[in-house]
Parts: C-alpha cells; sequence; structure tokens
C-alpha cells in the first residue's frame, strides 16, 4: 500500500517525537525498581561504607531499594567503566571520589572520558588525607618529618594503597624537595599493617583508615593535608599551622550516572541525595569517617561539575609532568 506524501511525512514527524516522549515517561515514573549504585572498590573501605550509610537513606526518598554492587579492579576504573557503558536510564549509578574519576584520567587509557562521559548528580562529601608514620621516626610534627625525609633521601618508603596516594606523595616531594621510594599495596589495610610492623615509614591515608591507630598511639599522625583540623581529632595539626599551606590536597566523594541520562532524573536522584545529607544520623557517620559535607548549594549537579572540573585542571597537569605511571 502506497502511502500520501503528507500522511508519511505527518508520520514520520510522529514518530521523532517518540523518543523525548518515552525519555520524559520513564522520567515521571521513575524509579520503577532497584537502583544499583557501582562501588568501585572491595567492601570495607571508606568508598564502600560511605555508599552504603547513603544509599539506606536514599532509599527512604526514592522509593526502591539502591542496591551496593562492588567491582573492585584497576584502582577503580573497571567499576567505573562499568557505569560509562551503562543504559542512561537512572538504573546504575556509582560512588566516584579524588583517586577514580580525577587521578586515574591520565595514568590510564580507560576506554571512556572521565569529563565527557557522566552525569553528576550530587557532591557528596570531601575529605582530607592523613600524613601518618611509624613511632619509631624521630620526629613529632611535619617540619621534623620533612627534615628527616631531607637527611636521608631516597631511605624513606611510603606506602601507596592508590594511585591518589602515590599522587599525594610526589606532590608533597615536590613541594617539599624531599625523595623517598613507593610500596605499592591492594588496599590501605594491608598498608597500616605494614606501617605497624615497621615495614615501611609513611602512609598518606584518609582519617578513616587511620585514626584507629593513631589515637591507640600505635603510629604518629603528622598533619591533616587541610587548612581546617578535622573535627573528629582535633589534636592532629594541619599542614597550615605546620607552615607549608601548599600541602592542601582534598579528596572527595560524588556521584554520577551514564552520559545522556535525562534530566528528571539526575534531578530525583539529587533531591535523594540533598535529603540524605541532611539527615542528622548520616550526617554523624560521615563525619565520624572524617569526612566534611558541603553547604546546601555546593550539593547541585551544577556545583559537582564545577568541582570537578577545577580538581581535573590542577591535578592532571601535575601528574602528567611526574611521569606517574598506572600499576
Amino acid at each position: 500500500m502506497k502511502i500520501p506524501r503528507r500522511q508519511f511525512l505527518r508520520l514520520a514527524a510522529g514518530a521523532g517525537t517518540l523518543p523525548a516522549l518515552w525519555r520524559t515517561a520513564t522520567a515521571q515514573t521513575y524509579p520503577l525498581r532497584p537502583i544499583i549504585l557501582v562501588v568501585p572498590f572491595p567492601p570495607g573501605g571508606s568508598t564502600d561504607v560511605t555508599a552504603r550509610i547513603l544509599a539506606e537513606r536514599m532509599r527512604m526518598s526514592l522509593g526502591q531499594p539502591v542496591i551496593i554492587e562492588n567491582v573492585g579492579a584497576a584502582q577503580g576504573s573497571v567499576g567505573v567503566g562499568r557505569v560509562a557503558r551503562a543504559a542512561p536510564d537512572g538504573y546504575t549509578i556509582d560512588i566516584g571520589q579524588w583517586d577514580t574519576h580525577v587521578v586515574n584520567g591520565p595514568l590510564y587509557a580507560l576506554g571512556y572520558d572521565l569529563v565527557t562521559d557522566f552525569e553528576p548528580i550530587a557532591l557528596l562529601s570531601t575529605n582530607p588525607y592523613l600524613i601518618v608514620g611509624r613511632n619509631a621516626i624521630p620526629a613529632n610534627d611535619l617540619p621534623g618529618l620533612i627534615a628527616w625525609l631531607k637527611a636521608s633521601p631516597d631511605k624513606a618508603l611510603q606506602g601507596t594503597p592508590t594511585a591518589g596516594a602515590h599522587v599525594a606523595g610526589v606532590y608533597i616531594q615536590k613541594q617539599t624537595d624531599t625523595r623517598f621510594l613507593f610500596v605499592p599495596y591492594r588496599g590501605a589495610a594491608p598498608a597500616m599493617q605494614d606501617l605497624l610492623a615497621g615495614q615501611i615509614d609513611l602512609v598518606i591515608v584518609q582519617p578513616a583508615v587511620a585514626l584507629p591507630q593513631v589515637r591507640t598511639g600505635a603510629v604518629k599522625a603528622f598533619a591533616v593535608t587541610a587548612s581546617k583540623r578535622l573535627a573528629v581529632a582535633p589534636d592532629i595539626p594541619t599542614v597550615d599551622e605546620s607552615g607549608l599551606p601548599g600541602l592542601q590536597i582534598l579528596g572527595w566523594f560524588g556521584l554520577f550516572a551514564p552520559k545522556g541520562t535525562p534530566r528528571d532524573i539526575i534531578g530525583k536522584l539529587n533531591a535523594a541525595v540533598v535529603d540524605a545529607l541532611a539527615d542528622p544520623y548520616v550526617r554523624q557517620r560521615l563525619t565520624e569517617l572524617g569526612q566534611d559535607i558541603p553547604p546546601r548549594e555546593q550539593q547541585t549537579p551544577e556545583a559537582l561539575a564545577a568541582f570537578h572540573k577545577a580538581d581535573t585542571e590542577k591535578w592532571w597537569p601535575i601528574i602528567k609532568a611526574a611521569n606517574i605511571k598506572g600499576e
């Protein structure tokens, strides 16, 4: 049967609107099933713990379970890639951080673009790092540690459980004119175990990992890599107070969806995050992990996009100039 040209054009025009109508209808009914939150590291680490705290509270707002899926390999790049290749329908998202969404960019041939292949949802928290060392180091503050490192170039060993920890170590070397060696680890826990055993000298790690050992006196904390002290460890000085403001290194956590996820769905996910971050229990738990929750105006998708862009522009040249290679 031959369709008249005018009728054919009307049918074609109507067909062209179907994808947009489908996306609108999908966004209006979203979510209809559980949401997968990919954690690009094994269970038990600070990324995993943060994701589980958030997921439980988001479930209350979304009316659907938020299921944690741990995909830990290649410094988090495999899990992030799983989300980059997922359908842009809001049912697969990831918890990203400084290591996975900034540091990995110049280090690995990822197969996806960290800047253009994701839709930002919300900045969850920021957290500085702790510079910690074995008790036998003959120094009790950051200036003393740097003097000790300068007196014995290429002798001290820093454990690097993540690519970010390696980058932080290189950055500290450049800023302080020191030299020490790197020992890679598959996680923060084994690095801390070797620090406790005296097999390595230093670890630069998230507060949640090191604070239990610092509090018992098993290791020394030399400084927090931020401009203000941790609320959960107010006795540890900052790098600014130690006379080295150039050593500020800020980690962070944020939620991302695949590129092309409808804006209405991003909005619903963002609203669930905002509700979660306003919950007193969630705030208390994240504070206990040494994390700072950003103000409400910094919890938008646009704010995370700007934050991510600024961090990328700062760190990528540093990483490339240091010629650091992915393990």
